[in-house]
């Protein structure tokens, strides 16, 4: 199979496994509401869709934009499919990415991109269903005081070590996101862990006008 061809098989299956998923997610709510007879209001439905509908569309033309030329196309449909891009997929990716010294625009890096995605959902799967079966007998351990300050810390301490990692390779471009993020989110106390998914793509397009206007003074 030549690279066109995979290509083309990609972005198949990832249409039919996506509108599938988005069908089976709406089902849900639908037969619940059709088996208990608790159907939803719905002038005050479509009100509520009107409301918010076009936040999430923007958001997901940012996304799109954002995160497809980071995942490839396959990275893309999984992580969109699995979702949890912006906390486990995209660093995931680019780290697998680092690791095998390619860019996502070749061949190497679209494969490799791909399979990296597939391995963290299957992981995370993996340890979602461990989670479940062990929470009764760990739930003592895990509300122990003692553990408490480190769970604290799991966030803060993963994207710390990533931040590290690709700060330090060109602190120049890193400066502008990290002061835009600091100003953002200690000026604006609405902003909170809820807004990550807009965030996120707000800050690489960000990122990428104040790269190239340094570029074009040539301090990059």
């Amino acid at each position: 199979m030549n690279e066109q061809s995979y290509i083309r098989s990609v972005h198949r299956a990832g249409r039919i496994w996506n509108l599938s998923v988005m069908v089976i997610l709406l089902l849900v709510p639908v037969v619940i509401g059709l088996v208990f007879g608790t159907l939803p209001d719905w002038h005050g439905f479509l009100m509520g869709l009107i409301a918010t509908a076009p936040m999430y569309w923007a958001v997901a033309v940012i996304e799109t934009v954002t995160y497809v030329p980071m995942l490839g196309a396959g990275g893309s449909y999984l992580s969109f499919v699995t979702g949890n891009i912006s906390n486990l997929k995209l660093p995931v990716a680019l780290n697998a990415l680092e690791q095998a010294e390619v860019s996502i625009n070749s061949e190497e890096g679209e494969i490799i991109s791909t399979v990296a995605i597939a391995v963290s959902s299957i992981v995370t799967t993996l340890i979602i269903i461990l989670g479940v079966v062990l929470i009764t007998p760990l739930t003592p351990v895990l509300d122990s005081p003692a553990l408490a300050p480190a769970f604290a810390q799991l966030l803060p301490a993963l994207f710390g070590a990533l931040g590290v990692v690709f700060i330090s390779k060109n602190w120049k471009i890193a400066v502008a996101p990290v002061l835009l993020m600091l100003a953002l989110f200690i000026f604006v106390p609405a902003l909170n862990a809820s807004t990550v998914g807009i965030m996120v793509p707000v800050g690489v397009l960000f990122t990428l006008g104040v790269s190239r206007i340094l570029y074009k003074r040539g301090i990059l």
